[in-house]
């Protein structure tokens, strides 16, 4: 039985992120060649932009994909620490720490942002704002937290955690500077508890 059209538009989809995931890591997004990516997968440029629109749109789609398995990396670490403050300083403490991450240090916290513009504002951004602000809320109605705004307090979080990855990935050495930033989100949202722990 042939395979439908929107079957093999899915796996083109699938295969061209993944070859794009590759040559944007080692080469960078500027200095990767749609020509070459597509040729490595057995498909055309036409493929890439039939499902991305253009280099621009692939980028996009690939930084959402790595973004939303960070997110999903740091919600599992997050769900070990035994309990909501504790998950959300692991949380916090596991997205600084991917800045490590050769793929995530390249495509999302450097090229990402000087193609596609402020990370605040990308849908994957925003799916990891809406799952700290659950959890903010359950805190401050545990009366752990100050009684603040969930949203303004989760997006300082989330900005303090993001801003932390970014001055990891652009710094010389990001080893040296990853404990005193994972500190200092430590030490920052400490200070929306209602009584010190």
């Amino acid at each position: 039985m042939a395979k439908r059209r929107s079957e093999t538009m899915q796996e083109n989809r699938v295969k061209l992120i993944a070859a794009a995931r590759k040559a944007f890591t080692e080469k960078g997004y500027s200095a990767a060649s749609m020509d070459e990516l597509t040729a490595d997968v057995g498909l055309t440029r036409g493929a890439l932009y039939h499902n991305f629109g253009d280099k621009r749109g692939l980028l996009a789609a690939v930084v959402d994909q790595i973004d939303t398995e960070m997110a999903a990396r740091a919600k599992e670490i997050g769900a070990r620490a035994g309990n909501d403050w504790q998950g959300l300083l692991a949380e916090g403490a596991a997205y600084i720490e991917m800045a490590l991450d050769p793929e995530v240090q390249r495509i999302v916290l450097l090229d990402g942002p000087a193609v596609l513009g402020d990370p605040s504002q990308w849908r994957s951004q925003n799916s990891c704002l809406q799952v700290t602000k659950s959890t903010v809320e359950r805190l401050v109605a545990q009366g752990i937290l100050k009684p603040l705004d969930a949203e303004a307090a989760a997006r300082l979080l989330s900005g303090a955690a993001l801003n932390a990855a970014l001055w990891i990935a652009a710094s010389e050495n990001p080893q040296s500077v990853l404990p005193k930033a994972v500190e200092a989100f430590r030490s920052l949202a400490a200070g929306l508890l209602l009584e010190p722990l």
